[in-house]
């Protein structure tokens, strides 16, 4: 049976392979093929991932992205759709659920939401749940670093504190657009945002939202 996890793996790489190498993204500075690198690199290469996390080897996670962003455009593609090597952690299917779901969703929008011709995408209560559900882990580690509290706010009512201080600015939108939010594309999401102005504007500004 089909995971979230694959059926956002396979739109993901639909989505590349219609925009083509050279598309914008939701990620400054990356074009399509770079967002492709970046996933393929992340399942294919965990000595070069670490980089993210370890600042003395960002040069080497660059360098190895570099390499693999110059591959056909078609390769990283079809790398994509084929998944992750046999004796990859992310083989398991819990695994590969519970790591990949918000990252090949967040990473679609990237595609989708930068294209002048993008519409909103209707998606399933039980899908929004599961992203609420990973939202609600990740949100304190996402808003760690920003200068205002933050909640997170379903229509229904319930929240997720991703930073606790004062003044609190209060973001309200379905799990899939907070998700959006929390991970730095705040233009892009759909949200309705309340609290102090300058609170407000602070946020908005906040490089440190996201990863």
């Amino acid at each position: 049976m089909s995971t979230f996890a694959q059926r956002e793996r396979l739109l993901l790489a639909d989505l590349l392979e219609t925009a083509g190498p050279d598309a914008d993204t939701l990620c400054e500075g990356w074009r399509t093929r770079d967002l492709a690198a970046h996933v393929v690199v992340r399942e294919r290469r965990p000595d070069a991932v670490t980089g993210v996390l370890i600042k003395q080897l960002a040069p080497r996670r660059e360098k190895v992205l570099q390499e693999y962003a110059e591959k056909p455009y078609e390769e990283l593609i079809r790398l994509i759709r084929t998944g992750p090597p046999r004796f990859s952690p992310f083989q398991i299917k819990q695994l590969d659920e519970a790591a990949n779901t918000v990252e090949f969703y967040v990473h679609a929008e990237d595609v989708r939401r930068a294209q002048p011709d993008w519409a909103p995408r209707e998606l399933d209560p039980v899908f929004q749940d599961a992203l609420w559900s990973r939202l609600e882990r990740v949100a304190r580690l996402l808003g760690r670093g920003i200068p205002t509290g933050l909640v997170l706010r379903r229509p229904d009512g319930q929240t997720v504190v991703a930073h606790r201080g004062a003044p609190v600015v209060t973001v309200t939108g379905e799990p899939s657009e907070l998700l959006l939010f929390a991970f730095g594309r705040q233009s892009a999401a759909h949200v309705e945002v309340d609290g102090d102005q300058d609170a407000v504007t602070k946020l908005h500004g906040a490089k440190q939202l996201g990863f």
